[in-house]
């Protein structure tokens, strides 16, 4: 993967060939980001620059040995960190430990077929059901033994860590000391959607690279031709994707799981403002029968509503991010999103959001949320 395939993202892509030109590679680097930006796709172009043989002004060459690997993801001085389920014994009878390489077929299948993708699609991918993905602590030997051996071909060793805030606390514990003093020519590359939760003192010891939405006009191009949209729609899918290339394939795929987040949204929202206990219980069933990926992702998007709904009443399009569904319910139900308790509605939803990754009962969180935002609701 090349930087040219990077959509948009130029003056960092500018900041990483300078480094790479002066010399100056900083062994650990966070890149971080909104989900849908580019970050890790930035990072595996960045770390095939850093290796090409041929490297041109502005690019990798794309042919020589190395960028050919690279293009394949089995370059012997690539590695990859990124969350995984338990795997479990033949027998089918008690789980192993797990680590990624268990999962590294499916992981550079997975990455031939998709540039930009979300965690819930790849745990798709691997069947987790309804276990969450995680970076395990045995995984921290797994990368130890790696960075032990001798680079093999390459000019620098590259780990690169997905999502490096899905690392059990040990697990991170154990990496500190490796990232704290590296191996000569070892450079580790994390890419994250959520910095805070990485561990502070891998952060602190991390450059950070932000990864901005990506720009209109980029984005605008990145479209498909195949969806054959007039220069109106594509305003329109470009602004509600907020920069986000996954968010712009949602709107043009009319994503199914977005129409099931919107109704379950608005259910608990009727349900809570006519206190239907019965109701709440009924829908607390069914938000528990899903997996936990999803409960997360329903509670992230419950947040946007409601973020949007108290911005709604300003009457500014421009800064709205809805589609017409959306909006359609949001022209009466934002009079109850207000200044009196729109921060009390969004802690809510985080806290629940906390509780569903430390695996609380679903059915307890979704019940005690409903009840918390009856009485929100009426302020």
């Amino acid at each position: 993967m090349g930087l040219s395939d990077i959509i948009g993202q130029q003056q960092l892509k500018d900041r990483l060939i300078r480094s790479v030109q002066s010399g100056q590679v900083p062994h650990a680097q966070l890149f971080h980001g909104n989900e849908g930006v580019g970050a890790l796709p930035l990072a595996i172009a960045y770390a095939q620059y850093l290796n090409c043989t041929n490297k041109q002004a502005d690019d990798s060459c794309g042919s020589c040995p190395s960028c050919i690997k690279y293009n394949k993801y089995a370059h012997p001085d690539l590695h990859f960190v990124f969350p995984i389920v338990k795997k479990k014994k033949s027998s089918g009878t008690s789980e192993k430990d797990t680590v990624c390489d268990d999962y590294i077929s499916e992981w550079r299948n997975f990455l031939n077929r998709n540039s930009y993708f979300k965690l819930s699609s790849w745990l798709t991918e691997i069947g987790a059901e309804n276990a969450q993905g995680t970076i395990y602590t045995v995984e921290s030997d797994n990368i130890l033994k790696k960075l032990n051996l001798k680079i093999y071909e390459a000019e620098y060793k590259v780990m690169i860590i997905w999502l490096p805030e899905k690392m059990q606390e040990e697990c991170a514990n154990k990496l500190l000391k490796i990232i704290e003093e590296p191996y000569d020519k070892t450079v580790f590359l994390l890419v994250s959607e959520n910095p805070d939760s990485v561990l502070g003192t891998i952060r602190s010891r991390s450059q950070s690279l932000h990864v901005p939405p990506i720009d209109k006009e980029n984005l605008t191009k990145a479209i498909p031709a195949k969806y054959n949209l007039s220069e109106e729609e594509i305003v329109s899918v470009v602004h509600l994707s907020n920069g986000s290339y996954l968010k712009a394939e949602e709107v043009l795929e009319n994503n199914a799981e977005n129409e099931d987040f919107l109704d379950l949204f608005i259910t608990i929202m009727r349900n809570s403002w006519t206190r239907n206990i019965r109701n709440m219980k009924a829908k607390g069933d069914y938000f528990a029968s899903m997996g936990r990926e999803w409960q997360k992702n329903f509670l992230s998007y419950a947040q946007h509503m409601i973020r949007e709904n108290f911005v709604y009443r300003l009457h500014s399009k421009e800064i709205n991010y809805m589609n017409p569904a959306e909006s359609g319910f949001s022209a009466k139900f934002s009079t109850y999103v207000n200044e009196r308790n729109v921060i009390e509605l969004m802690d809510e939803l985080e806290l629940a959001e906390r509780h569903i990754e430390q695996n609380v009962n679903p059915r307890m969180i979704f019940l005690d949320l409903s009840m918390k935002i009856a009485v929100l609701l009426k302020k």
